[in-house]
C-alpha cells in the first residue's frame, strides 16, 4: 500500500501469473525488433535540389511528398505507423546528393529513400543506396538509371528519356519534317537527343543540325544564326529548369518561332510562368502530368483537391506530381508488404498496380521501370487561357504501354 492506495507493485501474485509474466517479458527481450517495428515511424528519405537551378521543381516535389504523408498520416498511418518524411537538399550536386543520403541511411536510420532531381545526382544518390540494399524510388528523367546503374533496389517513377521523346516525336514529327536541336550538354540533354533521334528515324524525320549548350548557360545568341541557318522546320531544344525558359525566349527575341515549330521534350509549368505567355505560345512537349486532366480522369481530381486543400487552393505541377506518386507507391507497397523488410516491398512493388494521380501506373519488373501515360501539351495564347493556371492544352494522352519503352532484351535483361 502506498499512502492508503493498492499499486500494482504492491499487489501480491500467484508463482503462475508471475511465470507467464516473466515469459512475457523474456519473450520481448529476446525479439526487441518485434514490439519497436510495431510502433516504429516510417522514415523515407527525400534527398532534392532545393537550392539552385531547379528549386522551383524540388521545391514543388516536396511539397507533393508531403501531401503524399500527410494523407497516410490522416487515415491512421501503415498499419499503424506513422510516416515521417525527411528533406535534404542536395544543392543538385552529386557529391553532396550522396554524402545527404549516407547520413540519412546511416544516421536517420531511413527505411527507404524517394527524390533527386538531376540525371547525374540520381546515380549518385542510387550508387549509395544499391551499395546498402537500401530501396530507392527515383523520380528525375532518365534512361541510365534502368541501364547499368540498376538494382533489385532501384525503381524509376519518372517518365525516361525514351518514352518522353517517342510519344513527343510522334504528335510533333513528321516524315521529312528537318529537325534542329539545341541541347544542354549533360546527361539529360544527351539522353533526350539520343531518344529523339531514335524516334525521329523511325518516323523519317532528318536532323539537320545538332548544338550543345552549356548547362546554366544566360546567352544564346551565338548558336540562332546556325538555327536560321540550317533550314529545320522544327527546333528541337533539349534542356530543363532555368535553361529552358531562357532559350526559348532568346529563340523566340531572334524570330527562331516564325521561320520554325520549337518542340520540347519536357514542357515545364515553372518555366512557362516565369514568362510572359506568348513567349511559350505554341511550343509543344511532354508531361507526366498536367493539373487539367482532372477534367476526365478522376484521380487528378482528387489529387488536386487534396492538394488544394493541403496549400491553399494552389495547383500541383507536373514535377511537383513525381513528389506524390514516387512516395504514394511506396507507401501502398509497404502496406501490401506489411512492413518494410526490403524484399517483400520490392516484391510488392513489383506486383503493383496503382492509379492516385494519372491513370493506371506499374513498375515493369525486368528494369523496374514506371509503365505510364505520357502526355504531349500545346501552350497556350494568352487569349485561350481561362485563367492564370490554364497554361496548357492537352493535344494527347497516351496510356501506359510497354511499346515506347526499349524492350527488356535490348537493355540486357531476361524478362
Amino acid at each position: 500500500m502506498t499512502n492508503g492506495i493498492e499499486t500494482l507493485a504492491s499487489r501480491p501474485i500467484g508463482r503462475r501469473a508471475a511465470l507467464i509474466g516473466l515469459a512475457g517479458v523474456a519473450g520481448t527481450l529476446s525479439m526487441p525488433w518485434i514490439a519497436r517495428a510495431q510502433a516504429e515511424t516510417i522514415r523515407i528519405g527525400f534527398p532534392t535540389p532545393l537550392t539552385g537551378p531547379f528549386a522551383a521543381e524540388a521545391n514543388d516535389q516536396v511539397r507533393s511528398a508531403q501531401l503524399a504523408v500527410k494523407l497516410a498520416n490522416d487515415k491512421g498511418g501503415i498499419a499503424g505507423r506513422k510516416v515521417e518524411l525527411l528533406v535534404r537538399d542536395d544543392k543538385l550536386n552529386a557529391g553532396e546528393a550522396a554524402t545527404r543520403t549516407l547520413e540519412l541511411i546511416e544516421k536517420d536510420k531511413v527505411h527507404a529513400v524517394v527524390g533527386a532531381l538531376s540525371s547525374a545526382v540520381q546515380l549518385a544518390v542510387n550508387e549509395v543506396t544499391r551499395a546498402r540494399s537500401m530501396l530507392y524510388i527515383s523520380i528525375s528523367q532518365s534512361d541510365t538509371i534502368n541501364e547499368k546503374d540498376f538494382s533489385p533496389y532501384t525503381f524509376h517513377e519518372a517518365l525516361n528519356p525514351t518514352m518522353t521523346t517517342a510519344v513527343v516525336a510522334r504528335h510533333s514529327f513528321k516524315k521529312g519534317s528537318k529537325v534542329a536541336y539545341l541541347v544542354a550538354d549533360y546527361a539529360y540533354g544527351h539522353e533526350m537527343l539520343r531518344g529523339f533521334k531514335r524516334a525521329a528515324k523511325e518516323i523519317g524525320a532528318q536532323t539537320v543540325s545538332e548544338i550543345l549548350h552549356p548547362f546554366g548557360a544566360a546567352d544564346y545568341s551565338t548558336f540562332i544564326p546556325t538555327i536560321l541557318s540550317s533550314g529545320a522546320d522544327i527546333l528541337c531544344i533539349c534542356n530543363f529548369g532555368r535553361d529552358q525558359a531562357n532559350s526559348i525566349k532568346q529563340a523566340v527575341d531572334f524570330g527562331v518561332k516564325d521561320q520554325m515549330k520549337i518542340v520540347v521534350p519536357v514542357l515545364l509549368h515553372n518555366q512557362r510562368l516565369a514568362v510572359d505567355p506568348e513567349v511559350f505560345e505554341g511550343v509543344t512537349g511532354g508531361a507526366n502530368y498536367y493539373w487539367g486532366l482532372e477534367e476526365t480522369m478522376p484521380s487528378a481530381k482528387s489529387f488536386n483537391d487534396a492538394f488544394r486543400a493541403m496549400y491553399k487552393g494552389t495547383i500541383p505541377t507536373d514535377y511537383g506530381a513525381y513528389g506524390y506518386t514516387g512516395v504514394a507507391s511506396l507507401l501502398m507497397a509497404i502496406e501490401k508488404a506489411g512492413g518494410t523488410e526490403p524484399q517483400k516491398v520490392i516484391a510488392a512493388l513489383e506486383a503493383l498496380k496503382y492509379d492516385i494521380a494519372k491513370g493506371e501506373q506499374s513498375y515493369r519488373k525486368c528494369d523496374h521501370q514506371s509503365m505510364q501515360s505520357v502526355l504531349v501539351l500545346e501552350s497556350k495564347a494568352k487569349k485561350a487561357m481561362k485563367s492564370d493556371a490554364d497554361l496548357f492544352k492537352i493535344v494527347a494522352a497516351e496510356p501506359a504501354s510497354e511499346s515506347v519503352l526499349r524492350t527488356c532484351s535490348e537493355l540486357g535483361f531476361k524478362s
